[in-house]
């Protein structure tokens, strides 16, 4: 009869019991217990048949160990567009600042749109509208997901006003009809900017927070090892590059050292979280379609850093023949470096979002991504001489 490691724990038969039994076989009748010995016997009459075939574990009933969630491409979008917007507002605030009218229109513009499609993308993946609303009847702190639809919600607020006079400016304050509010509204263009401001970087990480809360073992090994670090410097890299390919060379400085930061920063963070990771936790990112989505940002990171870097050495060098110049020759140059390597950039950040969530999915369907990183923790923990718990109790 097959025996499994749970045997261990069965209690001790009595002898009198195991007599019974044996007496019922010999006889070729049942025992006074009942049992039903002489059907079980094999082939040889000498041993009992298995009740089941042997089996090699895979999972519960042919099912995975996690569920995965039923997430597509509407949240990938969402993951992006949200670091985007996040970024763009702080870009915007600071050509606010600076006095940089091209940059701050390009990014204020910018922040509005991600934020617009971006909420349509997670409204279109929750199925019904109202659903989003129902999240907003209370506040609760431990949960992600409802303190990111308060964070969206008041973004979007402070982005809805700025853009509204952005575009009530760009188009000499004959668009909109604004009337006696116009004067107000101005007013509160730099309340507005602020406002939005404070919730743009908590809007770029929430996203990493919530996937790493899930039971998914890519996504939760990922949380616990820096996958914040990475959602935030991919916000920054996309937002410096969106402002390099929408804005004015001249006024993009700002905008090509913060791609510069993100795209080294998500070079070191994604790096730094990769080796913290059980290699089985890894093993999704590195494999099938989002390993190929996670390669492709990394090439395009390089080759939208290589370009920004130039484009900055460039305008930095340049800057007075630039102006005295009257010659459009080198100034069509940098504009056409500049626009490629900030939609480089922004792929890049659009691909790390895409590849991470679609690795977290794949990471579900092999119990190894969950068993394996489990036992290495055990036996981590048992070296170190935790022993006296609730997990490593158990033999």
């Amino acid at each position: 009869m097959s025996r499994s490691e749970f045997d261990s724990y069965r209690p001790p038969e009595l002898a009198e019991g195991r007599r019974k039994r044996r007496r019922g076989d010999r006889d070729g009748r049942p025992g006074k217990g009942g049992g039903r010995g002489w059907q079980n016997r094999g082939a040889d009459g000498g041993r009992e048949m298995p009740m089941v075939e042997d089996v090699e574990f895979s999972s519960y009933y042919g099912r995975s160990i996690v569920k995965a969630p039923p997430w597509g491409h509407e949240i990938s979008l969402y993951l992006f567009l949200g670091g985007l917007a996040g970024g763009s507002t702080l870009l915007g605030l600071g050509a606010q600042l600076t006095e940089r009218p091209g940059l701050r229109s390009a990014t204020r513009l910018t922040a509005i749109t991600a934020t617009g499609v971006g909420g349509a993308a997670l409204v279109a993946d929750l199925g019904r509208p109202e659903r989003f609303l129902n999240m907003m009847r209370t506040v609760k702190v431990t949960s992600p997901m409802s303190l990111g639809t308060w964070i969206l919600s008041g973004f979007g607020v402070g982005a809805g006003v700025t853009a509204a006079i952005e575009v009530d400016r760009l188009t000499g304050e004959k668009l909109l009809p604004l009337g006696p509010l116009r004067r107000p509204l101005h007013a509160m263009e730099t309340l507005a900017a602020v406002e939005s401001a404070v919730f743009a970087t908590p809007l770029a990480a929430y996203t990493a927070v919530l996937l790493g809360a899930t039971a998914v073992p890519t996504w939760n090994a990922a949380g616990r090892n820096g996958l914040p670090y990475v959602f935030v410097s991919s916000a920054s890299m996309a937002a410096g590059g969106a402002a390099m390919a929408l804005a004015p060379v001249r006024e993009t400085g700002p905008a090509r050292l913060l791609a510069l930061a993100g795209a080294a920063g998500d070079l070191v963070a994604m790096q730094g979280m990769r080796k913290r990771m059980h290699p089985v936790e890894v093993e999704p990112m590195d494999e099938g379609e989002p390993g190929e989505k996670l390669h492709r940002s990394e090439k395009l990171l390089i080759a939208g850093a290589v370009g920004a870097a130039a484009v900055e050495v460039g305008a930095r060098f340049l800057s007075r023949k630039l102006r005295e110049s009257k010659s459009t020759k080198t100034r069509t140059i940098l504009r056409a470096v500049s626009a490629v390597s900030g939609v480089a950039l922004a792929a890049a950040s659009a691909y790390t979002r895409f590849g991470m969530l679609e690795a977290g999915i794949e990471s579900t369907k092999d119990p190894r991504h969950v068993v394996e990183p489990q036992r290495a923790r055990l036996a981590e923990r048992r070296a170190r001489g935790i022993v006296d718990d609730s997990i490593t109790t158990g033999r």
